[in-house]
């Protein structure tokens, strides 16, 4: 879940299209300055209608480099996906209530060396809401049905949040599709996050989301901009139900990178505890690291739910030794 771009600062110093290339950032030269901390606690309405400069700075500006989306039919749905730069695939999932947009930070760097696949997940930006019932299980089969579609062997695959478990159930489902996996902000377990988090989720409300930057996001580009209430509704009743993944991530062969802030939706406990169902942090390395687990857990400083996939300045050192492995 995400309640998505929910901050109350503007970045002092962010730029996606400056002569600094995204690889010399992950060097130690970016100028990324750190956002906001300490919302967690603000009414969510109020947090929601702060967001909105932020949101027209970063998220509409034009992007020359990207190219028109694309649609794949694929699981009895019409599934928009965009594609930017070479290389290896990597598919990114963004949030609850997303769009691929909420990578703006993320993909333009990552684009440099990689084949970025941005997808918007079902009902959610460009990807019309249908009929289907809305189940993590069904969205990890549009996934698979993607990568299908693509005529790729395999992908990595990254998600934040709602795209997290999305991600998560790709792996768990169609493990031959998936080459290794970066979860951001992501539990195994519903109880995994925070009782406020839980409270929240099950209490979403159309007018939570009037005048914010969520609801402006989805008039602009989606297909019936009308069936927003419905899909509202359909998250509330799907984060609603408990879920408890334990057993089958402990089965996952796929190697994965846990990344959580510390200031998180879910406690840091829960983030080691998912790296332990993976088989990490239960013996020393060794000395030549002949002990290490082909999972990775990091903790990012100062990172919230409603910051962490902007935070590049910490996210794309972590993610780099990872995905060129």
């Amino acid at each position: 879940m995400n309640y998505n771009m929910i901050l109350t600062d503007k970045p002092s110093d962010l730029s996606l299209t400056d002569n600094v290339s995204g690889w010399d950032k992950l060097a130690g030269k970016s100028h990324l300055s750190s956002f906001a901390a300490g919302n967690q606690n603000r009414p969510l309405t109020t947090l929601l209608a702060q967001c909105k400069v932020f949101k027209e700075e970063l998220f509409m500006t034009p992007n020359t480099n990207n190219p028109a989306g694309n649609y794949a039919s694929v699981n009895g749905i019409t599934l928009y996906y965009e594609i930017h730069g070479t290389g290896k695939p990597l598919i990114m999932l963004h949030g609850g209530f997303g769009t691929f947009e909420m990578f703006a930070a993320l993909s333009p760097t990552l684009a440099e060396k990689y084949q970025v696949i941005g997808v918007d997940l079902y009902g959610h930006g460009h990807t019309a809401l249908t009929d289907r019932p809305f189940r993590f299980e069904h969205m990890a089969d549009d996934i698979a049905g993607l990568i299908e579609h693509l005529g790729l062997e395999k992908t990595d695959l990254l998600g934040f949040s709602l795209g997290g478990a999305v991600a998560l159930q790709t792996a768990i489902r169609h493990p031959e599709r998936v080459n290794q996996l970066v979860l951001i902000s992501t539990p195994f377990k519903r109880t995994g996050w925070h009782p406020e988090m839980q409270a929240g989720m099950a209490a979403f409300e159309p007018s939570f989301f009037m005048n914010t930057p969520i609801y402006d996001g989805y008039l602009h580009v989606a297909p019936k901009p009308e069936d927003f209430p419905r899909l509202v509704a359909n998250m509330r009743e799907a984060l609603s139900q408990d879920y408890d993944w334990s057993k089958q991530v402990s089965a996952l062969k796929t190697p994965t990178l846990i990344i959580a802030g510390d200031a998180d939706g879910l406690p840091p406990s829960h983030a080691v505890a998912f790296f332990t169902l993976l088989g990490g942090g239960l013996k020393d390395a060794g000395w030549n690291g002949e002990h290490l687990v082909p999972s990775q857990l990091a903790i990012l400083p100062g990172a919230t739910h409603y910051n962490i996939t902007f935070r590049a300045d910490l996210l794309l050192p972590v993610l780099a030794p990872f995905l060129n492995k």
